[in-house]
């Protein structure tokens, strides 16, 4: 039997590796007739605060945003609802936590091929952890 997938959170960085991802969880979301919540989470910086940080989190969110209302176009186009939402932090805690508050029901990210030969380096991958460390069930596409 087939899963019934209600929520899929999708966990984006921006880069060429995301591609195959997105388009497995468009696919999903299709059949299942989903929701979607594209999640792009900027790596937040240790330090105090001040103006210039504050506004170089404003430039990186305001870029998120094209970029996630870009990506969303597709789902839209077929009816599927989307969210697309944007949090600064450490990116396991945040795709973890995500993930909780919205009670996704699967998570569909880019991954790698593992290293056999370094396999340290290989469990030590935020997707690796993200595997682990969520609730749901959690697609890793290489």
């Amino acid at each position: 039997m087939i899963p019934r997938f209600q929520h899929i959170l999708i966990p984006l960085d921006f880069t060429e590796k995301n591609l195959e991802a997105l388009n497995i969880a468009f696919d999903l979301a299709v059949v299942n007739r989903a929701r979607v919540t594209l999640l792009h989470v900027v790596e937040q910086i240790s330090g105090e605060a001040d103006e210039e940080l504050a506004s170089f989190y404003t430039r990186l969110r305001v870029r998120a945003e094209a970029e996630l209302e870009s990506r969303s176009q597709r789902f839209d186009q077929v009816g599927i609802v989307v969210d697309c939402k944007i949090r600064i932090g450490r990116r396991l805690h945040e795709i973890v936590t995500d993930s909780i508050d919205r009670a996704a029901d699967l998570i569909v990210m880019s991954s790698h091929k593992p290293d056999l030969d370094h396999l340290l380096q290989t469990w030590a991958t935020l997707s690796y952890q993200v595997s682990v460390l969520c609730q749901c069930p959690v697609l890793l596409v290489k």
